[in-house]
């Protein structure tokens, strides 16, 4: 073999070997392309997914604390807050007159009373000479008359005594209700009336306390049609017990009932009002404090996929699903209006079986080739109920 034989094998052995290595080194690209997703395999669930909705709470009465007598308030015998009982004073209004009315009428009384007593002595006198012919009836039934209108005359001043110690009465103005004292505008020495175009005060009667709530049309149709009964009355007392969340996070320890749903439509928000109502036996609950009712939906065997694992696009909900080939679809999916929290309830787009991509969906193209990393349901759904 001459030199120049040898040196063109070596250089075809270099360039074969070249190749070689270019083609591993791009199949090993491809293959670091290839990147690992978690994925899951969708089979029925069953569970309680909770829907949360902002809600006002109002007392069961809200009640305002007016004068009926015109007077200067003379003592404020509560302050701003405090809880009171039926019948508990709030008020004294100082007014004299009702306290002289009341003399008048007493001395009245005692006056009618001396008067019906001279007329029964009268009465009396007169009937035995009647009877002897003495004197003619006439003088008696004028007798009776007197008599009969001076009874009469003590039945109205007992009653003007009665009207009296009443009015008297409004000037101490008491609570007609269990409740909450609200805020009091005037002070000592304030004159007030019935015409006074401000309340004393408000009384809120929180024993059992109200929560008002929206809820889009959608959302209601989802929960009326999973209840039983042909009339929403019916549907509503089949609808199950609510929880009440307070400003802090926690959960109040007494459940509510929805008991009405308003018959109308706000047309501007596509609304419909709602009201719960929950015990306030330790009167924890203003009337007027903002808190969230939350309202249990038990779906059974449905496809249920986290809210990570989907993204939107033109107002459409998207999860990724994996083919047999490992490739990557995106697949338009519709969903119950009321779910809420981390998941959602998958009504059509999905069947069990089918893989679903659940985190990076966002970034990942349709088509693409992946490695999946199937998770168990049970770390999947770990905070699902």
């Amino acid at each position: 073999m001459n030199k120049q034989s040898f040196l063109g094998i070596l250089a075809a052995t270099v360039i074969i070997t070249s190749c070689g290595n270019k083609n591993d080194q791009a199949a090993q690209a491809g293959a670091a392309q290839v990147k690992e997703y978690k994925t899951l395999v969708l089979q029925p669930e069953s569970a309680t997914l909770n829907t949360d909705f902002p809600a006002s709470i109002q007392g069961q009465q809200n009640i305002e604390i007016r004068p009926r007598v015109e007077g200067y308030i003379d003592k404020i015998f509560v302050d701003e807050g405090a809880v009171v009982k039926a019948g508990q004073p709030l008020f004294k209004i100082s007014a004299p007159e009702y306290e002289q009315q009341v003399r008048t009428a007493a001395a009245s009384i005692k006056s009618a009373q001396a008067e019906v007593s001279a007329a029964k002595l009268a009465v009396n006198k007169v009937r035995p000479l009647v009877e002897k012919g003495i004197i003619s009836k006439y003088d008696l039934e004028s007798a009776q008359y007197t008599y009969e209108s001076a009874v009469a005359n003590l039945a109205q001043a007992n009653a003007a005594l009665v009207n009296a110690k009443t009015n008297l009465g409004y000037t101490t103005v008491t609570s007609p209700v269990n409740g909450v004292v609200g805020s009091i505008p005037f002070r000592l020495g304030s004159l007030v009336s019935s015409n006074t175009a401000e309340a004393l005060t408000t009384v809120s009667s929180i024993g059992n306390v109200y929560a008002y709530f929206a809820m889009n049309e959608k959302a209601l149709l989802n929960f009326t049609q999973s209840g039983s009964g042909t009339t929403i009355a019916q549907k509503i007392k089949q609808f199950p017990p609510v929880s009440l969340l307070l400003s802090d996070g926690s959960e109040y320890t007494e459940k509510g009932r929805i008991e009405t749903v308003n018959g109308l439509i706000n047309t501007e928000t596509g609304s419909v009002n709602i009201r719960a109502r929950f015990a306030n036996p330790k009167g924890i609950i203003r009337s007027g404090s903002s808190t969230t009712v939350r309202i249990p939906n038990e779906v059974k065997d449905a496809m249920i996929v986290p809210q990570s694992a989907t993204f939107e696009l033109q107002d459409k909900i998207f999860v990724v699903t994996v083919g047999k080939d490992g490739k990557t679809k995106n697949v338009n999916i519709t969903k119950l209006e009321n779910t809420a929290g981390n998941y959602y309830v998958v009504t059509s787009g999905l069947k069990a079986g089918d893989q679903i991509v659940l985190e990076g969906v966002a970034s990942l193209k349709e088509g693409s080739e992946i490695k999946t990393q199937n998770q168990q349901p049970e770390t999947v759904y770990a905070d699902l109920k």
